[in-house]
């Protein structure tokens, strides 16, 4: 029953056609397709990896600045490919378990852009080390996978709900908090640069630093005073749509202020509530306000 239930509940999210489901399964997709590359390599008479080669020519993101005019799509492309089966399997599993926290917390809308400013900020991170410093002028070098953008997503939630605590699973289950955890993959991707994968390790703190300062971003942007332009009335005449009371009657600059600011209060004590108890923990009309929170 319990595998009937999972397997309902995936079959559900892979249908439910959110932005996340669509990236999985776009991601996973290609990576199959890729599978295929050797059959194509034998019925043409290639020789072996060549399909691969061509793929990735076109759509891999090179440490050169020069391929990078000739193929501008490849700072989006690069983070739909993947090599080998641990590769896509570890990012879709971090992506899914960082995505649907990202949706619960900060809204599909904003978990589109997250993911996809981090890719990019991850990629220009890589071309820029890869070109500034010697090592880059003595090998080519091709960047793939999601991971960036992943990590992005997952450091974009640690930091904006940072006491959330979350399961891990090794010798027996035990409870870590986002931020340590963010904290901690962050270290390691920053130690790992010298030993293996240095482009990736490179990318994945462009994408870290991007998720840090989405969040940021937001909540400069939630906190700051508003002015309502278009509440104004010139000569008789109301300019555009405005914001109204329950009254109907147009809100005043201050009002409209003093409502945000009693909302984003709201917000951060459902986020305080969330930090020490858990989302579950939350009310009804607690779950349903900070979901329609934007």
């Amino acid at each position: 029953m319990q595998k009937q239930r999972v397997g309902n509940q995936l079959s559900e999210f892979l249908k439910s056609g959110s932005l996340l489901s669509i990236l999985i399964i776009v991601n996973v997709a290609l990576w199959v397709l890729m599978l295929l590359f050797p059959l194509v390599d034998y019925l043409y008479a290639l020789p072996n990896g060549t399909a691969r080669e061509g793929w990735y020519e076109w759509l891999a993101l090179s440490s050169q600045w020069s391929d990078l005019l000739r193929r501008p799509w490849t700072l989006l492309t690069y983070m739909f490919l993947h090599d080998g089966l641990w590769h896509i399997l570890f990012n879709m599993l971090m992506l899914f378990v960082g995505g649907t926290m990202c949706c619960r917390y900060l809204g599909s809308k904003r978990f589109g852009w997250i993911y996809f400013v981090a890719g990019i900020v991850g990629a220009l991170l890589y071309l820029l080390v890869y070109n500034m410093f010697p090592v880059g002028r003595m090998q080519v070098s091709t960047l793939v996978g999601a991971s960036a953008a992943v990590l992005g997503v997952f450091v974009a939630v640690a930091v904006y709900v940072p006491n959330q605590e979350v399961g891990l699973w090794l010798v027996r289950t035990f409870q870590v908090k986002l931020k340590w955890l963010a904290l901690a993959i962050v270290i390691i991707d920053l130690l790992s640069i010298p030993a293996s994968n240095a482009g990736g390790h490179i990318a994945h703190l462009g994408g870290a630093l991007a998720g840090w300062l989405s969040v940021v971003a937001i909540r400069m942007m939630a906190s700051r005073p508003v002015r309502q332009k278009n509440s104004t009335v010139r000569r008789g005449k109301k300019m555009g749509k405005t914001k109204k009371t329950d009254g109907g009657r147009p809100l005043t600059d201050e009002e409209y202020n003093r409502r945000r600011a009693e909302n984003q209060r709201r917000v951060d004590e459902i986020l305080d509530k969330i930090s020490k108890h858990g989302y579950e923990a939350l009310s009804k009309s607690e779950k349903e306000f900070l979901f329609n929170y934007k």
